[in-house]
């Protein structure tokens, strides 16, 4: 398939990246998984590395790590890099699903009671 199209981050030009990460290949150890809500904590400030400030603007409400690579267009292994920065310097915070609290994940009983006495009526 030749017809000049590429995938967003396939092949992105190696010296780009490597200058977007400052030569880093690796991400904090266990800091963000796809599904990770990244929500920025604050405003982006003067001097900032230009992706580090898109981040910040599209993290304002709670963004997983894949949407903000989609965003960027860039491989979520560099994305995971950038977001380390930022969770490094207190500018952005990462929640992951699986860290919500009991009573936030699962319904009370009488809940699922009520539905399932509505699903065996119908």
């Amino acid at each position: 398939m030749t017809d000049g199209s590429v995938l967003p981050g396939r092949d992105d030009d190696p010296d780009r990246l490597y200058t977007i990460t400052k030569g880093r290949s690796r991400a904090p150890e266990n800091a963000f998984d796809l599904v990770t809500l990244i929500v920025a904590e604050r405003q982006p400030t003067p001097g900032m590395q230009s992706e580090h400030v898109r981040i910040l603007r599209m993290c304002e409400a709670p963004t997983a790590v894949v949407e903000v690579a989609a965003e960027l267009a860039l491989p979520v292994s560099v994305v995971k890099i950038l977001l380390g920065d930022l969770l490094e310097s207190g500018a952005v915070t990462a929640r992951h699903p699986r860290f919500a609290t009991n009573k936030a994940r699962l319904p009370d009983l009488d809940t699922l009671k009520q539905v399932l006495h509505g699903l065996q009526r119908l």
